[in-house]
């Protein structure tokens, strides 16, 4: 069972950017508790009670264009249907760098330390305090905040993830090998979701002002894209055909 409509409370301290977070605990009262406190330091806050519906919300948020994006996600260990290691080894493995702070009752030193090495960003130990709670949240979105508006380290869209710096493209967990030409145009696509492009648009911005070539090299570097990154590139979910204008991304 999860919930986008978690009903909202006045803020004790009002926010410049809303943020979202996730909350996966499978204990209703710890569940409430948390919601609540983080609503009141004007968080918009989301939740799951399990595993599995966290990373189908996750998907689903990720999926849909109207969607703001998750900050934060709190995550017991101890879920049902699958457990909160898991969900750190599945997103990681998708190259999703979502921040996640484990909130959990296993307190050992091996406990933090699998936590850490799975792929979480920070480790808090039950019972805590709802202080030293949001000063954990506080710090990790405004460490994810700075290195995205400072590094701007990836692009993503659903499980295909891009990082200009490494000229690198990962999809499905699986690094996936383009031509510079190609590279190029998914990287000007991820950078303008939704843009629609002519074929001289993408020349101009891809080949130069001095290509002297046919349009249509547009078309067939935009083919073999699509067979790289569609699972059927005859009905792509990636780029897409605006017929009698050219393509967009998404």
């Amino acid at each position: 069972m999860l919930s986008l409509d978690v009903p909202q409370y006045a803020s004790a301290q009002k926010l410049s950017q809303t943020y979202r977070i996730l909350v996966v605990e499978d204990e209703e009262v710890i569940r409430q508790m948390l919601v609540l406190a983080l609503q009141e330091e004007g968080y918009d806050v989301l939740w799951a009670e399990d595993g599995r519906s966290a990373l189908a919300l996750i998907q689903e948020i990720e999926a849909a264009s109207n969607q703001p994006p998750i900050d934060l996600m709190l995550l017991d260990l101890m879920l049902p249907q699958v457990n909160g290691l898991d969900i750190c080894r599945t997103l990681r493995y998708q190259g999703n760098t979502l921040p996640i702070l484990i909130v959990s009752a296993k307190a050992s030193e091996t406990d933090r330390v699998l936590g850490l090495e799975v792929g979480a960003d920070d480790y808090l130990s039950k019972p805590f305090s709802m202080r030293e709670l949001v000063a954990r949240c506080r710090a990790l979105i405004r460490r994810q905040s700075f290195g995205a508006g400072s590094t701007n380290t990836f692009r993503k869209f659903r499980d295909l993830v891009l990082y200009p710096k490494e000229c690198r493209v990962v999809l499905r967990g699986e690094e996936v090998n383009l031509a510079p030409k190609e590279y190029r145009l998914l990287e000007l696509f991820m950078t303008h979701p939704r843009r629609v492009w002519s074929r001289e648009q993408l020349i101009e911005q891809v080949w130069g002002m001095d290509f002297l070539g046919d349009t249509k090299t547009v078309d067939v570097h935009i083919r073999w894209l699509r067979e790289k990154l569609e699972l059927d590139p005859s009905q792509p979910e990636y780029i897409i055909t605006v017929r009698g204008f050219g393509y967009r991304f998404g």
